[in-house]
């Protein structure tokens, strides 16, 4: 039996209305398992909905209620990627919702956590042969695509941070340890806003940039001071200096190592300055390598 041209055509459109109704299925599964006290809210004595309320969604996501509703009623309107993130991050979706939710969205996830496939086997090779220096891949946007087991230690436990902020701008205005980590703080977190303005001019209007930019400025009144500076500066070789929490001071100069100039890959390294910075590496790795012997 041969499908009718009607039938053919109608196809895609049922296809998505099925992952529309699916999508709706799954934020409203997603919505009734979270309490209000999971995301700082208050209970309150009236509450009837298990979990969030629609509108609580909405608020924390700061989208419009009316849309947000249209989106669990299953309306054929457009989502765009900053939306779904939002989402993602208000649902505490991990990995893998997240992932099925961009798909049911017919949306490509832009953060790193989806999009590291550029990393060669050769490039982990690579990172493990450095050490105990510690070395990572990092993008343009400063994602950190990979590392070796040193630096998973250098300025925090970087295992531990969700694969989605691992972002060396998100990690220096808004996670505690790092910025600890850090000696000169404030001039860091300056020249690195400066450097994010200068790469971000080739890439306007790209979702993951203004994603970025916007979480940064929603979540730090450092960045958005730094941001509002508008200076640019290009990339430079320099000297960090940094307080670990295991092996203290280090004094380590800084390399970039291009791998593809025209999306901005690069091998970032550092080299201890003087014997006891080398030596305190060494006390690092040693750590490191107990920690996780076989990554």
């Amino acid at each position: 039996m041969t499908s009718t041209a009607s039938e053919t055509k109608a196809s895609p459109v049922r296809s998505a209305c099925i992952r529309r109704q699916e999508l709706a299925a799954f934020l409203r599964s997603r919505r009734e398992r979270i309490t209000p006290e999971e995301v700082g809210l208050p209970r309150g004595t009236r509450r009837r909905t298990p979990g969030l309320r629609r509108e609580e969604v909405a608020q924390l996501s700061a989208v419009g209620v009316t849309w947000y509703t249209w989106l669990e009623q299953a309306r054929d309107i457009q989502v765009s990627v900053q939306v779904l993130d939002a989402l993602a991050r208000t649902l505490l979706l991990d990995a893998s919702e997240r992932a099925h939710l961009f798909q049911l969205a017919g949306a490509v996830d832009p953060t790193p956590a989806a999009s590291c496939t550029g990393v060669t086997p050769a490039m982990y090779e690579m990172l493990r042969a450095l050490e105990p220096l510690p070395a990572c891949v990092q993008n343009s946007r400063y994602d950190i695509l990979a590392y070796n087991r040193t630096y998973a230690r250098l300025l925090c436990d970087l295992d531990a941070v969700p694969p989605e902020d691992r972002n060396c701008m998100i990690l220096v205005y808004t996670h505690p340890e790092w910025q600890r980590s850090i000696v000169h703080l404030e001039e860091t977190r300056r020249l690195m806003a400066a450097k994010l303005r200068a790469s971000m001019a080739g890439h306007l209007g790209e979702p993951a940039w203004k994603m970025l930019v916007k979480r940064l400025t929603a979540q730090s009144p450092e960045f958005r001071a730094n941001w509002e500076r508008y200076e640019v500066v290009g990339i430079r070789t320099r000297t960090k200096q940094f307080v670990n929490q295991h092996v203290g001071f280090l004094s380590l100069d800084h390399t970039d190592l291009w791998l593809k100039p025209e999306t901005g890959a690069r091998m970032v390294t550092y080299v201890p300055t003087d014997e006891e910075s080398r030596e305190r590496l060494a006390q690092l790795y040693d750590l490191a390598r107990a920690v996780s012997p076989n990554s």
